[in-house]
């Protein structure tokens, strides 16, 4: 998302199916194929109100399956006139029961410039990005993290540091940021500018400077990505030569996480279309994939939801 306009933009860029590279990858993931998508206010039970008129994207579950955050710039009351992008969380009760109605996460982690790609982490609070205006801002839309406070509310949120300074962000678009914590290493993966980077948390528990993704990228957009949680498999948006017009959602895979990235794939006519599908984003399981497309029928972003299942024998 890399601006509102973004869920708008439909370049049509060619056609390729690549569902022989699919299944491959699909088998060494030890996932079955992604199934036909849904709209995800049309699943049975769901709240209506999880796609509106509005721009609704930027879709993640929460490691325990029981939050859904998306950003959205639906009016936040009646009478609102602003535009810009908030985050917004909905509850259920267990993982197999309807998703309720969003609700505005509020100040401080919502300001009145545009707060999207929310990324709910275990133990971590919420990385999130942000447009608003702050003297220590790096230009565009920078990464920031919230923790809760005792109280069940947010803290104000901490900005990471400046490329200048050794930090993640940098005069360009950050979106999508994706946490992952492995073999005593923790790498927060996110898009920067037109590719995809990572950037290593230091001792002090900042971050440090982003290294580009070399065998995700291309000489297109690659935007917007989520890591599966153990390190093994990753999603991402591209309008890299061989979509089905605009931005399509691929994947990549590896055998281990210090190993490359294997090459991206595309992830088909089943679930990628003529309009623009972005920020893909996996269950704590591996087996829903939330993401928006764009324009979608009801609003200029509707979210969907796709599933898949775990083949037998997968430990």
């Amino acid at each position: 998302m890399k601006d509102r306009a973004a869920f708008r933009i439909v370049t049509i860029v060619g056609v390729a199916a690549l569902v022989a590279s699919l299944a491959g990858a699909a088998h060494a993931a030890h996932f079955s194929a992604w199934g036909p998508p849904q709209k995800l206010d049309e699943v049975a039970g769901n709240s209506a109100e999880l796609n509106t008129p509005y721009l609704d994207g930027c879709p993640i579950q929460s490691p325990d399956g029981l939050r859904f955050y998306l950003a959205s710039n639906r009016p936040r009351f009646v009478g609102d006139t602003r535009t810009d992008l908030d985050i917004w969380v909905a509850h259920r009760d267990s993982p197999d029961a309807p998703w309720g109605a969003p609700e505005n996460l509020g100040a401080p982690v919502n300001s009145t410039a545009d707060d999207f790609c929310p990324t709910p982490v275990r133990g971590r609070g919420l990385f999130f990005v942000s447009r608003r205006a702050i003297p220590a801002s790096c230009g565009g839309a920078d990464l920031y993290l919230a923790r809760r406070n005792q109280a069940g509310g947010w803290l104000q949120p901490t900005h990471f540091t400046c490329a200048a300074a050794g930090g993640p962000n940098s005069a360009a678009d950050e979106m999508g940021p994706s946490y992952l914590e492995t073999d005593g290493e923790a790498l927060l993966y996110f898009s920067s500018g037109p590719d995809l980077h990572l950037s290593q948390r230091l001792p002090d528990g900042s971050f440090g400077p982003a290294s580009a993704v070399t065998e995700l990228n291309s000489a297109a957009a690659d935007l917007r990505l989520n890591v599966r949680k153990d390190g093994l498999e990753i999603v991402f948006d591209s309008n890299r030569q061989g979509t089905l017009g605009g931005f399509d959602l691929y994947a990549a895979t590896r055998d281990s996480v210090d190993e490359p990235w294997s090459a991206p794939v595309n992830l088909g006519e089943v679930v990628n279309t003529g309009n623009n599908e972005t920020r893909a984003s996996l269950s704590w399981d591996a087996q829903t994939l939330y993401f928006g497309r764009a324009p979608g029928p009801e609003g200029s972003t509707d979210i969907y939801v796709t599933t898949r299942d775990r083949l037998t024998g997968d430990g």
